[in-house]
């Protein structure tokens, strides 16, 4: 039997954490032993993983990484809380250097300070292969045993702002690099030319059987009894989602003569800014923060269209589910929206820009022959991805 570490940070509601849950689901548990570390037990998506998985115990100090410096100090790791500070500052310096704000400079610093302080994962074992799920990469190249390592992709390098020689010798560790998209792999490979020779392409594998069991476990309509046709959107509350453009566009939309109520599902950092766009737009009857929901699978069964209006993207795992369900699915021109889905057969690519955004999801909301021929478009097609875990098994070998 073929022994497998995955790390990864919590199981917090989010696309990675959804596309996580598939691929342990679709692993055969007959032929490979699975463990999984995460830095913390944390998440509403815990109790999804499959009892199969051999989910290790927790180790203190890969708690501290994500936790204000005054718990840290309080449980007494001091080096780590040093380490981290140092990160921070260095950061802060090639951020102002650089003129970066709100980019990926201060995440992947922390790790690469931190990581010379951190214990070994299972330390004992050395695995067929290891696989670093989320970025930074720092800790299963440098903590965990194994024959092979891999580190996975899960967004649009053009649109990140990094220390991108730091990030080089980081990846440049690692045996292969997996992308969720063949554009998502292209703009990485443009920001690292060198590593093109190491990066495959493995789809988000889906967890078909669980979506479809959670979207009838309640009815969502309850809490969607706004007026009109119900917009569904599920995301952070962050920049790279757009949220912040959602009450303008749905102003412009209502100013067109349709009748919409958008719904957004998440947490995160933005929230504040949304709910100030909202106010500002006069919206608070039209477009709707639902906040975190453990299972948003019934609010995907109850919208009428499904609406990812983000800036950049990876691979968007809300609307491959979208589509899994039957959904119109509506996603703004981002730089990797081509590889998202097929224009005008299984969703629609409408423009970035407010207005013109708006337009285009209205002349959509008028044609409901067209928005039939979507769903039923997506109800033919597979967008469980399960036949990807073949890439996977490959790369054992």
């Amino acid at each position: 039997m073929k022994t497998l570490l995955i790390l990864s940070h919590t199981m917090e509601l989010g696309g990675a954490e959804r596309s996580l849950l598939g691929l342990l689901n679709a692993i055969d548990p007959k032929e490979y032993s699975i463990d999984l570390f995460l830095m913390r037990h944390e998440g509403s998506l815990l109790e999804d993983i499959p009892k199969h998985i051999n989910l290790l115990p927790e180790i203190p100090a890969y708690t501290v990484l994500a936790r204000p410096f005054k718990d840290v100090i309080r449980e007494k790791h001091f080096v780590l809380a040093a380490a981290r500070l140092v990160g921070k500052i260095k950061a802060e310096q090639y951020e102002k250097q650089k003129n970066i704000v709100d980019g990926g400079v201060a995440l992947e610093y922390s790790h690469k300070y931190t990581s010379p302080f951190m214990p070994k994962i299972q330390e004992q074992k050395k695995y067929d292969m290891a696989i670093s799920f989320l970025t930074p990469h720092y800790f299963v190249d440098r903590k965990v045993k194994a024959k092979k390592k891999i580190a996975w992709i899960h967004t649009d390098y053009s649109k990140v702002q990094i220390d991108a020689k730091s990030e080089l010798k980081m990846w440049s560790a690692y045996d292969c690099i997996v992308s969720i998209s063949e554009a998502a792999a292209k703009s990485f490979t443009t920001i690292f030319p060198s590593l093109r020779e190491k990066v495959l392409v493995i789809e988000n594998i889906l967890p078909i059987q669980l979506i479809k069991k959670q979207m009838n476990e309640f009815d969502a309509l309850s809490e969607m009894s706004g007026q009109g046709i119900k917009l569904l959107s599920i995301g952070r509350y962050c920049n790279a989602k757009n949220f912040d453009n959602v009450p303008n566009i749905c102003s412009h939309i209502l100013q067109l003569g349709i009748d919409v109520t958008w719904y957004i599902i998440g947490f995160g950092g933005d929230e504040t800014l949304i709910r100030a766009k909202i106010k500002e737009e006069h919206m608070e009857k039209n477009v709707i923060l639902l906040g975190k929901k453990e299972n948003p699978y019934p609010y995907m069964k109850a919208c009428d269209v499904y609406v990812q209006p983000s800036r950049y993207e990876g691979k968007s795992v809300a609307v491959r589910e979208a589509q899994l369900l039957g959904k119109p699915v509506v996603i703004t021109n981002y730089a990797t929206a081509d590889s998202q889905l097929e224009d005008g057969v299984d969703g629609m690519i409408v423009p970035l820009e407010n207005e013109k955004c708006a337009c285009a999801i209205a002349e959509l909301l008028k044609d409901k022959s067209k928005m039939e021929q979507l769903s039923q478009a997506c109800a033919i097609r597979d967008y469980s991805n399960y036949k990807e875990i073949k890439k996977v098994y490959d790369l054992f070998e």
